[in-house]
């Protein structure tokens, strides 16, 4: 799934070479994503335990949030997953519920506290929050209701 996940990457990455029937699938495609990541951004959660750091399920959950990432910087996407219902309000719970993760235990999702000494540890959370405002940001552009609510 993370490998089908990286292959889209690429697809929604590559704004020249999508014709209209592609982007129609990729539209069908961001709703299915969406859900995914409601149902799941849970998971990531789970990391911050030093036996979950491979746990499947959270690695999906990071390659839909950088897919969805790139997708809403997709102006031709980006209105359709800004009324999407509940993403947003999943993305901003997800926020605050991973700052306070990483406030209790060592905090794994942000660069800065994933060095020690000259070593960076290469954790697949490492940049989630970053992500996650990421995409709080995209659907929040040029988007009034969505600003409200935040």
């Amino acid at each position: 799934r993370v490998t089908l996940l990286e292959l889209m990457m690429v697809k929604v990455s590559d704004k020249n070479s999508v014709s209209s029937e592609e982007m129609n699938a990729l539209l069908r495609n961001a709703d299915f994503f969406a859900v995914c990541f409601q149902e799941k951004c849970g998971a990531v959660l789970k990391l911050t335990a030093a036996a979950d750091a491979e746990d499947e399920e959270a690695l999906v959950t990071i390659r839909l949030l950088d897919v969805l990432c790139e997708m809403t910087s997709n102006n031709s996407q980006l209105e359709h997953l800004q009324a999407f219902p509940g993403l947003l309000e999943t993305a901003v719970d997800t926020l605050r519920l991973t700052h306070l993760a990483g406030k209790q235990t060592v905090n794994i999702f942000t660069a800065t506290h994933a060095v020690t000494g000259q070593e960076e540890i290469s954790h697949p959370a490492v940049g989630f929050k970053s992500h996650l405002i990421r995409l709080i940001g995209n659907l929040c552009y040029k988007n009034k209701e969505n600003q409200d609510k935040v």
